[in-house]
């Protein structure tokens, strides 16, 4: 796409973010006063998705969500809630979403393929899927015939939705994506630590932007900065590790990480009642509860694991409040917010179909406790720091640590002894509440684990993944607010304007002036001209694989129910790409993600073989393209390379045939 063209977008996008946020702002202000502007940002995305999905589920245009917005904001200017001078007093958290947003652009501008190395063709595949055909539950776009009620998709389903709305091509929106989550993320992050600290509020924000000890060890090695995120990326043995401005790099739109806004907002929101709980109003209480509500229900269809860390810490929560209040409301709170989060989108629930997790496990062998340091050591030091005098006038208590130890679970000691002290404190901060949290689901990990298809040295492969991300978030934002609390005390600041300007200049050019390399050499290819910047994740295509490019440009071009035969061969190479390029379903696509989505039925043998034979066999492939509703065939180097190409003469239509490319139809079809 032309950088011109790329430029438009880029505006169009941001301004729908805009026009939703001041939509709903308004109606936030009487719970969350001064805090209304920067909340209606995740609040609207939330608000957007909850709306685009009914109307998937209706089977009418997504656009027709808009009317909401359109409405609150027609009544709010109607009761003349937006008035100049006070939006100006605003902008300075419209500053820290832009912040955000353009730092995120400018990594994926540096570093924009859409590459296989990694988890950027599913990903892809699914927000294609969702902007070709917008329907919940949405089409599965590696199995033909099977829709996404096997996996968390709403984080695609937002995303795709506002490319919809906005008319921007997925290879562009995908890149997009990180900006909408860093930018809403970052904003939200900044109103926590302006309710939490009187200084250093800003110090919330460094959550996404921090490292582990690991990376600056592994640079002073003599790696670069790429090297040192995938060497702490797989340091855990049997598991791997991410933290968000890995994941930001990384580039692979992960529904965990588009997910990050969310938690960061239930953080805020959980904060803000724990702080203002008891000087609000029914009315106020009320649209909180919604908030929390409609927060904690999005959790699930987002990613489903954080509903597994955060639908508890959420109940103990509520429990907390209805203890420090003991009133009736408070009561109502703890009951009201997960039956809205539930109700929200029942329809998800009766529509899911689980696979792959069959129970908890245990009795994994201990994390080596140097690696744990290498991962935690940073945010572990500063807890440790703020529990060293309870440990001076209660040193017995860190005895609890000593089992563990004695029978190796030495990081698992290290974890208990911080948590125990902060446990057993009288007064806790809300900071000291997220360590506890964090924590928590540290000690978990090394004890529990889910089993998954995933066995043996390789159990607890994805609880590790998962949660440890969830902890990064915890752990991280509750240690820094601790030292933002330190610091607050005893060292304040007062940061003039034009320092904080030039600090969020700098963190946007870093991306490029550093010039990251993520990518290209996994990619296996390199990109002319030698500095290849763009927001346009398929660009590459037309310098690696021209012929390619054109055919799945034309392919995208098609309307109609269209299904498609292409080439299967495993996982995290070069296929599978036109259905994940154009969102048309394929026969099959990438083979042990749906097996890890699906388990292991007779389709699991039966596909593959199937599309050999649609290839190969000319007397079955015109049956076997019917048992799949197959309308396209398509015919590249790729299937060339896994099959001996030998088609029917009557029954398929050449429809395309251009640079070593041929795409056929079915004969006989009126789609």
């Amino acid at each position: 796409m032309d950088i011109l063209l790329q430029a438009f977008s880029v505006l169009l996008w941001s301004g729908l973010l805009k026009g939703l946020q001041l939509a709903l702002w308004p109606r936030l202000r009487q719970a969350l006063g001064d805090y209304a502007y920067p909340a209606a940002y995740p609040a609207s995305l939330l608000l957007f998705a909850l709306a685009t999905w009914y109307c998937g589920i209706l089977r009418v245009p997504v656009a027709l969500a808009l009317l909401v917005f359109l409405g609150l904001g027609v009544y709010g200017i109607r009761r003349g809630d937006y008035r100049i001078r006070e939006i100006r007093n605003l902008l300075t958290w419209d500053a820290v979403f832009l912040t955000g947003f353009l730092f995120a652009l400018s990594v994926r501008f540096t570093n924009p393929p859409i590459g296989y190395f990694s988890e950027q063709y599913m990903n892809h595949a699914f927000l294609a899927s969702v902007i070709r055909e917008p329907v919940v539950p949405p089409l599965d776009p590696w199995f033909a015939g099977g829709r996404l009620t096997v996996y968390y998709y709403l984080g695609h389903w937002l995303m795709g939705c506002l490319a919809v709305v906005t008319g921007i091509p997925s290879e562009v929106a995908f890149n997009l994506v990180p900006g909408t989550v860093y930018g809403t993320a970052f904003v939200i992050l900044y109103a926590f630590g302006r309710l939490l600290l009187r200084q250093w509020k800003w110090l919330p924000l460094a959550v996404l932007l921090l490292v582990p000890p690991s990376v600056p060890w592994f640079l002073a090695a003599g790696g670069d900065i790429y090297g040192a995120f995938q060497d702490t990326n797989w340091i855990v043995s049997g598991a791997r590790f991410e933290f968000p401005v890995f994941s930001l790099f990384l580039g692979n739109v992960h529904a965990f990480e588009m997910a990050v806004f969310n938690q960061v907002f239930l953080l805020f929101l959980l904060g803000f009642t724990w702080c203002r709980w008891s000087g609000l109003d029914a009315r106020g209480r009320g649209v909180l509860l919604l908030l929390l509500g409609l927060s904690v229900g999005s959790m699930p269809p987002l990613n489903s694991w954080d509903a597994l860390v955060y639908g508890p810490a959420v109940a103990v929560f509520l429990l907390l409040l209805w203890a420090r209040e003991r009133d009736t409301s408070t009561f109502a709170a703890a009951v009201a917010v997960p039956a809205i989060a539930f109700a929200i989108y029942l329809p998800y629930y009766l529509r899911l179909e689980p696979a792959g997790v069959g129970g908890i496990g245990a009795g994994f062998p201990p994390t080596d406790p140097l690696v744990f340091l290498a991962i935690w050591g940073g945010f572990l030091a500063i807890v440790y720091a703020a529990v060293a005098r309870d440990i001076r006038r209660f040193p017995l208590l860190a005895a609890v640590a000593i089992p563990f130890l004695l029978v190796g679970y030495v990081a698992l000691g290290i974890v208990l002894v911080p948590l125990a002290y902060l446990l057993l404190r009288k007064e806790r901060s809300f900071g000291d509440l997220l360590c506890i949290a964090g924590l928590s689901v540290l000690a978990f990990c090394e004890v529990f684990f889910f089993r998954e298809m995933l066995g043996g040295d390789y159990s607890r492969f994805n609880t590790i993944f998962k949660f440890y991300f969830d902890a990064w978030v915890l752990l991280g934002t509750g240690s820094l607010l601790i030292a933002g609390r330190w610091l607050s005390a005893r060292l304040p600041v007062s940061a003039p304007r034009w320092l904080a300007i030039g600090a969020a200049a700098a963190l946007i050019a870093a991306p490029v002036v550093l010039n990251v390399d993520i990518g290209r050499g996994l990619l296996g290819i390199e990109y002319p001209p030698e500095s290849y910047h763009t927001l346009d994740g398929l660009a590459y295509l037309d310098a690696a694989r021209p012929g390619e490019a054109a055919a799945i440009d034309y392919l995208r071009t098609l309307g109609g129910d269209h299904r498609l035969v292409e080439a299967e061969n495993g996982d995290y190479n070069y296929y599978s790409r036109v259905s994940s390029f154009t969102g048309i379903p394929a026969v099959l696509g990438q083979i042990s993600h749906e097996l890890t989505w699906r388990g292991n039925g007779a389709w699991y043998t039966e596909r593959p073989a199937d599309i050999r034979a649609i290839y190969e066999n000319p007397r079955e492939a015109l049956a076997l393209m019917e048992k799949y509703n197959a309308t396209l065939l398509y015919v590249g180097e790729p299937e060339r390379e896994r099959y001996d190409v030998r088609l029917p003469d009557r029954g398929l239509v050449v429809i395309y045939d251009r640079d070593g490319v041929r795409i056929y139809e079915r004969a006989g079809l009126h789609l």
